[in-house]
């Protein structure tokens, strides 16, 4: 009997790719669209090999009758011979792009690089008016969110800009990912090309990031992204990206995945998708007294208490009004959490929330908290039932 099993070369990669194609499609049958996928998969590497096992005995042939043509035509000559070289170069431009997909399968793995923390900071100059627009245009990217304030800032230091025209490919799907772009203005849509058209599946409207799986995942571009008018995007280059965003993801994740695990709403859900909360974390500090939530404010994310402790407080109300006596209700310690009332209610916060000493929390942002909490919703609403209840007796209506 065999004490470990050993991963076939290539799996890896092979569901990788597949991951990334039903978190782009989002497809209803997990199954069906495997068989689909992996029957691409199939045909492109046929394809592959066949292609491969043609040019092997002509690209021999090729170079034998140049070099016969070279030596019995005395008329070639050294202006003629610069062109062919120029053209094998861009032949064998031609070949290495042709097998590109087989030169990203191979998945970027954080832990095995090392040389990006050796690399120069790369800083790409901008005036304060730029660099005002470009903290606005990120300052609701998700990837961004997970990041300290010194990475964030070296990450807004290493941007550059992009100014578009109409029709302007920014990226076309096939392509090797050279750049992750955040939307400052313009409209961009996104096509992706089905039995050999270009399907039309959504669009960008002056907001948004894309190009950023190509990148984490060392695939090609899954789309192609078309601009439709004058626009401005701000680009961060691959090695940075790797650096800086896909590094931290893999780091936060070991220090994170243990502590997740201990936090009871989240036993429920699978290892894989507890992982991919860690991936979306933010961590916020706070020193004691400070205010963490204000009753009455939208709610814009959700909280886990990695350390520290807070307190939960509401207004009491005297004939129906707030009289601005805050009351304590509740308080959060380590693994608990808070601020889902507002998000799964969508309705305003319901109370204060403060911090009880030094704390630190783990943040979700609103649109992570939707799509990923989906499992826990059932525990949530219970829990805020029995939450409300209790309020309902010390106050009536909170609502």
């Amino acid at each position: 009997m065999m004490s470990k099993f050993e991963i076939p070369e290539g799996l890896k990669e092979l569901l990788q790719g597949y991951t990334v194609e039903v978190l782009r499609r989002r497809p209803t049958n997990l199954a069906e669209f495997a068989v689909q996928h992996f029957t691409q998969v199939l045909e492109s590497q046929r394809n592959e090999q066949a292609a491969e096992s043609q040019t092997t005995g002509p690209a021999e042939e090729e170079e034998e009758e140049d070099a016969f043509e070279t030596a019995s035509n005395p008329s070639i000559s050294d202006d003629d011979e610069d062109e062919e070289e120029e053209r094998s170069i861009v032949k064998a431009s031609a070949d290495r792009c042709s097998r590109r997909v087989a030169v990203c399968a191979e998945a970027y793995n954080p832990d095995e690089d090392e040389d990006n923390d050796t690399e120069p900071q790369v800083v790409h100059p901008k005036t304060d008016e730029q660099r005002k627009r470009l903290q606005d245009a990120c300052k609701d990217i998700l990837i961004f969110k997970t990041l300290a304030k010194e990475q964030f800032s070296e990450v807004l230091d290493a941007m550059f800009e992009v100014l578009v025209k109409p029709e302007e490919h920014i990226i076309d799907q096939g392509d090797d990912g050279d750049n992750f772009y955040v939307i400052e203005k313009g409209v961009f849509d996104i096509y992706v090309q089905k039995d050999g058209a270009n399907i039309c599946v959504g669009k960008y409207n002056n907001k948004g990031s894309f190009g950023e799986l190509a990148l984490m995942y060392n695939t090609p571009r899954a789309a192609t992204i078309v601009a439709k008018q004058d626009g401005a995007l701000w680009a961060l280059d691959r090695a940075t990206f790797h650096r800086l965003i896909v590094k931290n993801n893999a780091k936060k994740r070991r220090m994170y995945e243990a502590f997740i695990e201990c936090v009871p709403l989240l036993k429920s859900l699978e290892l894989s998708e507890r992982m991919k909360i860690v991936d979306v974390l933010g961590v916020r500090t706070f020193n004691d007294g400070e205010r963490i939530i204000t009753q009455g404010d939208k709610a814009d994310c959700f909280f886990i208490v990695e350390s520290g402790e807070v307190k939960i407080m509401i207004k009491s109300k005297k004939a129906g009004q707030l009289d601005g006596v805050e009351i304590e209700v509740a308080r959060c310690s380590r693994g608990q959490y808070f601020g889902e009332l507002a998000l799964v209610t969508n309705k305003p916060r319901a109370a204060s929330v403060y911090a009880v000493g030094d704390t630190k929390c783990l943040v979700i942002d609103i649109q992570a908290f939707e799509r990923l909490l989906g499992p826990c919703m059932d525990i949530m609403k219970r829990n805020i039932s029995q939450y409300k209840d209790q309020l309902m007796a010390l106050f009536g209506d909170i609502e």
